[in-house]
């Protein structure tokens, strides 16, 4: 009797440490703003998919010339991608179509983007999406943009 609830005080333990370390990296992430949610399917093919298979929710960042993807569910301190301003490229934007709209959080939308020959895209509210083109826009004089 007193291992079993030893043991199932340290799995609540485990637990709630668990999610308090979840919590702790969404936090130091946003500490330093300008961070938005944002869904992301990396290696999209030419014709929309809508199954709304190979979505990962996460956190976008602004870092300089950069926005930093972090996987919500993971304990890695590092962004699981970085997307350089100058490599970005809009292709078009679209509502969640089919089981997307079930993948991804409503109200979002999908702008399909080019980074360095990749297919992408990436899903945000409608406020965020105003605010990354506004960032794309508003690169160096000299840099190529190219906004949709």
């Amino acid at each position: 009797m007193v291992l079993a609830l030893t043991v199932c005080g340290v799995v609540v333990t485990v637990v709630v440490l668990a999610l308090f370390v979840f919590g702790l990296r969404r936090r130091l992430i946003q500490r330093s703003g300008g961070t938005f949610d944002c869904s992301l399917r990396w290696g999209v093919p030419e014709k929309p998919d809508t199954s709304g298979k190979g979505w990962s929710y996460g956190v976008a960042r602004y870092n300089g010339d950069r926005v930093e993807w972090y996987r919500i569910f993971s304990y890695s301190p590092r962004p699981r991608r970085v997307l350089e301003r100058s490599a970005i490229e809009v292709a078009g934007r679209r509502v969640p179509e089919g089981e997307e709209e079930l993948a991804l959080i409503s109200d979002h939308i999908v702008l399909t983007c080019l980074h360095r020959g990749t297919r992408l895209e990436l899903a945000m509210s409608e406020d965020a999406l105003t605010g990354f083109l506004a960032w794309l826009e508003a690169a160096p004089p000299g840099q190529r943009v190219n906004v949709a």
